[in-house]
């Protein structure tokens, strides 16, 4: 194991520390496991077994050391199945169940376990520390190694406490995010901080440390149902898995963001509740990109408790609280969640959502558009580039949410490739793909970056053998990228950052292998995304909501950045840290902003970009505090 300082006042005063920095993951209860060895720490946010369940846990014998972040759905079987083996428990809480588990079979009991966590065992006599995270990465897990020691969080703020960890913004890592809006596997935007991957655990002995995959995504073999088999099967398995995710001693609700899979979610905890469930929405004041409307049909089909929140221009000045919270930049449905978290708390501790639902069931319309984009590019080549290309950049764009105009210049973009690299460029197509970021980063930091091609990264999903068809592989590269290292740590932040534990059915690794296996032909057929979980959604859903197109919760940024936030944009550029440090350059920010601006071109994915990585920086690197970046917001709007 690496070196460790042997003063346990020392250690205690680093756990201290760190837990202080991870009160709003766990405001109920704190506790602190102390050798001169090692020492574990934990914030808990008590919703089962709260009068018993404090942490650290320990075996009977005190060999065992656990402290555990997270819900095991199905521990109220696994206890039972424990009871009937002769386990005696002291508490009624699923740490425990993990503890026992883990005590009788070693790491390879993890694979019993069904829900999200991120946990950590020492073993006392074989000195022995076992790091585990969940099937599909819903809580965060992070490490470093320094001269301390190796110290791990369920957030970087709290390793960044420890003496020599630096502040260093990793350059490769920031390329990779501006084409990609991810972070790859163990990354992050700090050079000594690693991500332990999702279904992976990582062993740390006096010897060294090993990291190890536990679980692997299977599209194959299909099943062997009819479709009404499927749509029925699945009915079942949700019904079964939302009731295991209301378990629950606190106030719960639910997230409705009127789209199909909250809507679907709601409706089956509806059925299985007892009283009303207490539902949250949130939208903005243009009708267009609204869809409150929606939500609200399923609220009163299902007598929900409702409330409805309006977002405006003023979520600018959020970016600096929620970058911090989640330490990275922050994508622009991130708002959404920050913001409807922050009101569901008010009311609730646990809330359901519908995450997970589109890439596991095909809900994107890119998935739609590869097909188009290869009958487009049958077109002679010199009749797209020449003829219709100038056309479709000279339409104007009305910068509303997926308009005709921006579908029309993807599909001119992307049908330039084929197979796999029309899937990654289409991936970068929003962003900075390798000839843009190659106008962004200055000279001198690009001829470090060039050869690394971001969109190279998504290759490894389509090539290593978990799924065989097209779509099945789009569906397993957004499930392993988009959805795990951005859209999760996006909703477990931001909801955690107002003490929230929100809850994903369709994450689920029971939902999630059976939908993997569904055949493509069902995921999307004769044009119809979704096609199976809208089958679904006709038996408990208006037919208006069961049938409408994909819309996506999101806000006129495109029109913000054009109008309210033109200024705070424009200072943005204009005093830029990572313009004045050779990182960036200035001429190709003023000429996406004035692009913009004109309304020759929608630039506002990587406008946004742009401003939340500059607040990032500000914060995580240069230290300015949250409140300084919110007075230099609101300043820079005036």
């Amino acid at each position: 194991m690496p070196k460790l300082p042997t003063s346990t006042d020392l250690l205690r005063s680093y756990v201290g520390n760190m837990t202080s920095r991870l009160v709003h993951r766990g405001p109920d209860d704190a506790g602190i496991h102390v050798t001169g060895e090692i020492a574990l720490g934990m914030r808990r946010l008590a919703i089962i077994d709260v009068a018993q369940g404090r942490q650290p846990m320990y075996s009977d014998d005190g060999s065992l050391v656990l402290v555990f972040n997270g819900e095991i759905y199905n521990y109220r079987r696994l206890r039972a199945q424990l009871v009937a083996e002769g386990c005696a428990f002291r508490t009624d809480s699923d740490t425990e169940v993990v503890l026992r588990l883990l005590e009788r079979g070693g790491s390879r009991a993890i694979q019993r376990l069904e829900g999200m966590f991120a946990f950590a065992l020492w073993n006392v006599r074989d000195r022995v520390l076992l790091l585990a995270r969940d099937w599909m990465g819903q809580k965060p897990l992070y490490w470093v190694e320094t001269s301390t020691g190796f110290a791990f969080a369920s957030e970087i703020k709290a390793l960044l406490t420890l003496p020599g960890v630096a502040r260093t913004l990793d350059l490769q890592t920031l390329s990779h995010y501006m084409s990609l809006r991810y972070l790859p596997r163990e990354s992050t935007f700090f050079e000594a901080v690693r991500k332990l991957p999702a279904a992976h655990t990582l062993t740390v002995t006096p010897e060294g440390r090993s990291v190890e995959e536990i679980w692997r995504p299977a599209y194959e073999p299909k099943h062997a149902l009819t479709e009404k088999q499927i749509i029925d099967r699945l009915d079942e398995l949700l019904a079964e898995v939302v009731r295991e995710h209301l378990m629950s001693e606190v106030p719960l609700g639910a997230f409705l963001s009127g789209g199909i899979d909250s809507s679907l979610v709601v409706a089956y905890a509806s059925r299985a509740l007892r009283e009303p469930l207490t539902t949250f929405s949130i939208g903005v004041h243009d009708e267009g990109q609204s869809e409150l409307p929606w939500a609200r049909q399923v609220a009163e089909l299902y007598r929900t408790r409702h409330s409805e929140t309006i977002v405006d221009p003023d979520l600018a000045a959020l970016t600096p609280q929620m970058v911090a919270a989640l330490e990275e930049p922050v994508d622009p449905f991130g708002a959404g969640v920050y913001v409807v978290s922050e009101v569901a708390r008010k009311s609730v501790t646990v809330a359901l959502g519908g995450d997970g639902g589109d890439e596991l069931f095909a809900g994107y319309d890119r998935y739609k558009g590869q097909a188009l984009a290869e009958l487009y590019a049958h077109l002679p080549r010199p009749l797209r580039h020449r003829v219709l290309r100038p056309i479709f950049n000279r339409i104007p764009d009305t910068f509303g949410y997926n308009t005709v105009t921006a579908k029309l210049r993807w599909l001119d973009r992307v049908a330039d490739s084929s197979g796999f690299q029309r899937f990654a460029d289409s991936a970068a197509y929003l962003r900075f793909p390798q000839a843009l970021k190659g106008e962004l980063f200055a000279p001198d930091v690009w001829r470090g970056l060039e050869p690394r091609v971001s969109e190279e990264l998504l290759r490894r999903y389509f090539e290593d053998g978990c799924a065989v068809e097209f779509i099945d592989r789009m569906l397993h590269a957004d499930c392993q990228t988009r959805l795990t290292e951005n859209q999760l740590p996006i909703v477990d932040k931001l909801s955690m950052a107002h003490s929230l534990e929100l809850r994903s059915p369709f994450l689920d690794r029971r939902v999630a292998e059976f939908a993997m296996r569904i055949p493509a032909r069902l995921k999307m057929k004769q044009g119809h995304l979704k096609y199976v979980t809208r089958r679904l959604a006709a038996r408990y859903l208006p037919r208006s909501i069961a049938r409408r197109p994909k819309k996506g919760f999101g806000f006129p940024l495109a029109l913000w950045l054009r109008g309210p936030l033109r200024q705070l944009m424009r200072r943005t550029i204009d005093e830029s840290r990572l313009v004045e440090l050779g990182i960036l350059r200035h001429d190709t920010l003023q000429r996406l902003h004035d692009e913009h601006v004109a309304g020759r071109f929608d630039h506002n994915y990587r406008l946004w970009m742009i401003f939340n990585i500059e607040v990032f920086w500000r914060h995580y690197i240069a230290g300015e505090s949250v409140e300084s970046l919110q007075e230099w917001v609101r300043c820079s709007r005036a």
